[in-house]
């Protein structure tokens, strides 16, 4: 069997060759979830996304650029998604695109954190996100592929995401924490 149909994948952070990764769209997801009700979690995600991570000869001297376009927000609720694109939360007419630019990677433990600026609504915020390299593989078609996790909690109201319903019972409608996951499969070019 060749080499192309069977695919070993490299697992150590030294497996990014330097040069440019692209993000496949079509293997990858951002996605978010919010405390409901303060029962319950809703989820969604964003369908329209894209983005780079430019490796460098040491992999902790690589760049990430990568933007997210918010009309694309799907909770599966239609309603609801018209509401998440209204000024109320991410006011898409004034802000249609969002940014992710890495300022530095630091390794913790068997992992690593990636110190991000992320923009949304025109507001820009650093975010440590919690980093995982999943590792370096060929496809059967000879494209080499690289994998990562990486996690966030932040809080809504520090964009500027502030509407909210308070509850009879007490508590509130949205919660204020968002958990942020970004599950990348990138190609090198």
């Amino acid at each position: 069997m060749s080499d192309l149909l069977s695919p070993t994948r490299e697992t150590g952070l030294k497996a990014l060759t330097p040069g440019v990764w692209t993000i496949d769209p079509g293997h990858s997801s951002v996605t978010f979830s919010a405390r409901h009700l303060m029962v319950a979690k809703v989820r969604g995600s964003f369908t329209d996304f894209a983005g780079t991570i430019t490796v460098g000869v040491d992999p902790l001297q690589s760049v990430v650029e990568a933007t997210v376009q918010a009309a694309s927000v799907t909770t599966n609720d239609d309603g609801r998604d018209v509401h998440l694109r209204s000024a109320d939360f991410f006011d898409v007419d004034n802000h249609p695109q969002w940014t992710l630019v890495s300022t530095g990677i630091d390794t913790a433990g068997g992992d690593y954190v990636l110190h991000a600026n992320l923009t949304i609504r025109g507001v820009t915020k650093s975010v440590d996100f919690s980093l995982a390299f999943e590792g370096v593989v060929a496809d059967p078609w000879g494209n080499i592929k690289a994998g990562f996790t990486a996690e966030a909690e932040v809080n809504r109201k520090d964009w500027g995401v502030e509407w909210n319903v308070a509850l009879d019972a007490g508590g509130v409608l949205v919660g204020e924490k968002v958990k942020i996951v970004l599950e990348v499969e990138a190609l090198k070019n």
